[in-house]
């Protein structure tokens, strides 16, 4: 089977090659997949895709002419797919559920510990020769509360990490486990995590329920200075509410590892080039925001784990028809 990889880094190729072991021809190609470059899917039977690519139906109609059948997600969200028109079209389209739910749990509580006792100043003040400590003032963890909303994989390894902390731990989900949260975790309402929590991280994934999630309308019941993390989906967050609330300390600090519109930015290397998006490059001037370019998921486990999953999932829809990590509309 001839499969296009696109948006294809050298990681990516590092990783697919060696869980492939040439069982399939891999043309890995560094394009966005999207409307101006659908036609590169000619000749191919898979597309294998990653977060930023964009199947749209114009996009799924043209891959479909072509005689591609599958699209094979390295990711866990599925947001940038219209599930509708591919089942329409018949296309089957699988994903990685789950890679490390340990990578991007850990990194949210990196960007907590960077904000909090402000690393990021520190590293750069320290490198200039200025040791003073005006303006790098923290708090403990100890005994904070920290609003969890998603306790999926990730989530849940979140809430376990934060009460090694000593914190309070608030969650939220529409599915909630409670068999796999810390005892001490509480499952409450968001309102609840909005009014009590000094720090709020988002695990969940994005749909047309939670689109903005995080808006003017529930930053208003935030408590004063509050903390926001989000490695999740940057649609989760009204970028420019938010900013607002930064502009008047209803926001005290602010985590990003994704943003709304990162697809002409992150994975790039932009920085010969003025960036265009006057939102994003607002966020820079800031020094209580710290934003990282979709790297939550990247270490080595998670590689080797979405890689694996990857070529897995094209064997079993290529045996059987089907596979157990497809999606539909």
């Amino acid at each position: 089977m001839k499969i296009a990889v696109f948006s294809a880094k050298r990681y990516d190729r590092e990783f697919l090659d060696a869980a492939n072991a040439g069982k399939y021809a891999l043309r890995f190609l560094e394009p966005h997949l999207n409307e101006e470059t659908a036609s590169l899917a000619a000749g191919f039977e898979a597309v294998c895709v990653f977060v930023n690519d964009e199947l749209s139906n114009t996009v799924l109609e043209t891959i479909a002419a072509f005689g591609v059948k599958l699209v094979a997600l390295r990711c866990a969200g599925f947001n940038n797919v219209d599930l509708h028109a591919a089942a329409r079209l018949g296309i089957t389209v699988v994903r990685v559920p789950a890679y490390s739910p340990h990578a991007v749990a850990e990194h949210s509580v990196a960007l907590i510990l960077a904000l909090n006792r402000r690393i990021h100043r520190a590293y750069n003040r320290v490198r200039e020769g200025n040791f003073a400590l005006d303006g790098l003032l923290g708090f403990d963890l100890h005994g904070r509360t920290v609003g969890v909303i998603g306790t999926g994989r990730i989530g849940t390894v979140f809430a376990h990490i934060m009460t090694g902390f000593g914190c309070e731990i608030l969650c939220h989900d529409p599915t909630p486990d409670p068999e796999r949260l810390p005892t001490t975790a509480k499952i409450v309402s968001l309102d609840e995590i909005y009014a009590k929590s000094d720090i709020i991280s988002l695990h969940c994934p994005l749909t047309p329920e939670n689109h903005h999630l995080i808006s003017n309308t529930t930053l208003a019941r935030m408590k004063d200075g509050v903390m926001l993390i989000n490695t999740s989906r940057g649609a989760l967050l009204d970028t420019s509410d938010v900013i607002e609330a930064l502009k008047c300390g209803k926001v005290g600090a602010l985590g990003l590892d994704v943003y709304e519109e990162e697809a002409d930015l992150f994975f790039e290397d932009l920085s010969s080039t003025i960036i265009p998006d006057d939102i994003f490059a607002r966020l820079l001037t800031f020094p209580n925001v710290l934003i990282t370019g979709h790297q939550a998921f990247f270490t080595r486990e998670a590689l080797e784990n979405i890689a694996a999953t990857t070529l897995a999932n094209i064997a079993e829809w290529e045996a059987s028809g089907t596979c157990r990590n497809s999606v539909r509309g």
